[in-house]
């Protein structure tokens, strides 16, 4: 059984599922953090015994069909909602700087 994300795979979710992992194997501090998108949800699935929770952005549906793909049956234990409050228009919004505006 697959045991985590490749760079790879991470990159082609989004064309696929229409999902994005955030933090992959997290602990609950980061999890805990207000600053995330607040449509990010917290995957909790079991492999050999371990337990381990991402947080992932899309939805529930699409997450399940995501991990259910990727490691098989059984080992989500539970699809919740993460602690994020950030609107996912302005979740990781840059303003353009002054010297980017000079440039053009």
């Amino acid at each position: 059984m697959a045991n985590g994300w490749s760079s790879d795979e991470k990159q082609n979710l989004p064309p696929k599922y229409g999902c994005r992992i955030l933090l992959e194997k997290a602990t609950m501090d980061q999890l805990n953090d207000k600053s995330w998108p607040n449509n990010a949800y917290i995957v909790t699935y079991k492999i050999d015994e371990v337990v381990y929770k991402d947080l992932c952005q899309g939805t529930r549906t699409k997450v399940f069909d995501l991990y259910y793909d990727k490691f098989g049956s059984g080992v989500i234990k539970n699809i919740d909602w993460g602690f994020g409050t950030v609107s996912p228009k302005l979740w990781g919004y840059q303003p353009k700087s002054k010297d980017d505006n000079r440039k053009k």
